[in-house]
């Protein structure tokens, strides 16, 4: 079947077009969900308010989203797992610059837009080699690049908020080094290491949540 609907095998785990050919892949988007409800407990109990409920919630969305694909492995459910992802990430962005940096709309957009160009420029040019190299994960160079940048902006303003986007960072080099080689590892590992991107990237999300929980001004802190 073609189309939306065509089924596709990226990952080592996969052995067929079956709901449960990825098990490890599919249950490890359980963690997602965790740690975005997890995420939310904390940022009520600070007070931290909607936007950043949202962001909770977002995580566990991204969860949802993965199981879809990782279960329903097609054209369509990819978009249910890139599509969520890219969201939080701008949403994040925009985050870190009202939130934690206290920036005006017009130079939060001013930075966004300018950030977006500069990443996504160097992400297009990256040669099909990368690409190939890294299975596909230099296409989340906007994400990590992200982590940096606006982590470092953070420090500069004053926001400690700025050190968990470093250790985010962190620890998202090693959960993209197993994405990378989850082909590669293919032979000695029968099941792949796609589900460490998983299992660490919701613990990454988790510090990221931790921050926004600890460093958001209070409601009555707000602009």
């Amino acid at each position: 079947m073609g189309g939306i609907w065509q089924n596709v095998d990226l990952y080592c785990e996969r052995t067929g077009p079956e709901y449960w050919s990825e098990p490890l892949n599919a249950l490890t988007n359980l963690l997602f969900v965790v740690a975005g409800l997890w995420g939310l407990s904390l940022i009520r109990h600070a007070g931290a308010g909607r936007f950043a409920e949202v962001l909770a919630w977002w995580v566990a969305a991204i969860g949802v989203g993965s199981w879809l694909f990782h279960t329903h492995a097609n054209r369509l459910t990819m978009w249910a797992d890139i599509l969520p992802i890219a969201g939080f990430t701008i949403v994040y962005i925009i985050y870190n610059l009202r939130r934690f940096m206290g920036y005006s709309w017009p130079k939060t957009f001013a930075i966004f837009v300018a950030y977006a160009a500069v990443i996504g420029t160097i992400t297009a040019l990256m040669p099909q080699s990368v690409h190939a190299a890294t299975n596909g994960s230099i296409g989340y160079l906007p994400a990590f690049a992200a982590l940096l940048f606006f982590g470092w902006l953070d420090i500069r303003e004053g926001s400690a908020a700025g050190w968990y986007n470093i250790a985010a960072a962190g620890l998202f080099v090693l959960s993209a080094t197993f994405r990378s080689i989850d082909a590669a590892v293919c032979d000695a590992i029968p099941f792949g290491t796609h589900f460490l991107w998983h299992t660490i990237n919701a613990i990454m999300l988790g510090v990221i949540l931790l921050a926004i929980a600890r460093y958001s001004p209070r409601a009555g802190e707000r602009a």
